[in-house]
């Protein structure tokens, strides 16, 4: 077995975000080789478990995008970006993947979302269907998420004043969501969040 303990940054806030708010309800283990599997979740007796994929992103609002969308009006909290390999996608042996958002002063988000409905969703919006995708999560104020690439200006504008609708970009069923992994684990005894 080679030395770990080289998680990445989003493992950690993923990891330390379970273990503060599921105390003595979540165990979070981290596997000795890279199979897929970032971080393996069990239930607190450990008879039953779920797997993740963990993906980071810094933050693009605060670095690199047009002084527009950081404007005081702004209803923009984060904005992450991925590369995405739909073959990947497509074989993960995760159940599940968490996108970790880290806003600058704004605090962290999770998208968390089975890779079967991932790969559906991208499938929808990319109809071309790329074996690489570049994703571009942004996550509002007003506790909404939305797939951008693709969109033109205008439409990303609309996000960032909160005044965009369209189904299939819209991933708020997965933001902060973790009912998921809690039903996988048991769910027996969780707090309602």
């Amino acid at each position: 077995m080679k030395p770990l303990f080289t998680i990445h940054a989003g493992e950690y806030l993923v990891g330390s975000y379970i273990e503060k708010e599921f105390a003595r309800r979540v165990n979070v283990w981290v596997p000795s080789t890279d199979m897929g599997i970032d971080l393996l979740l069990s239930n607190h007796d450990s008879t039953r478990t779920a797997s993740i994929q963990v993906k980071f992103s810094k933050d693009f609002l605060s670095t690199t995008m047009s002084p527009i969308f950081r404007r005081k009006d702004s209803l923009l909290k984060s904005c992450g970006w991925w590369t995405i390999k739909r073959e990947k996608l497509a074989e993960s042996p995760a159940q599940f993947w968490i996108f970790v958002l880290l806003g600058f002063g704004t605090g962290q988000d999770f998208v968390i979302i089975r890779p079967q409905d991932l790969l559906q969703r991208l499938d929808r919006i990319f109809v071309k269907k790329p074996n690489t995708v570049q994703s571009y999560l942004w996550v509002t104020k007003q506790k909404k998420c939305w797939e951008v690439r693709g969109l033109k200006k205008d439409d990303q504008l609309r996000i960032s004043k909160g005044d965009y609708e369209e189904d299939k970009r819209n991933l708020v069923d997965y933001l902060n969501n973790w009912k998921p992994i809690l039903q996988e684990l048991g769910n027996n005894g969780f707090r309602s969040f």
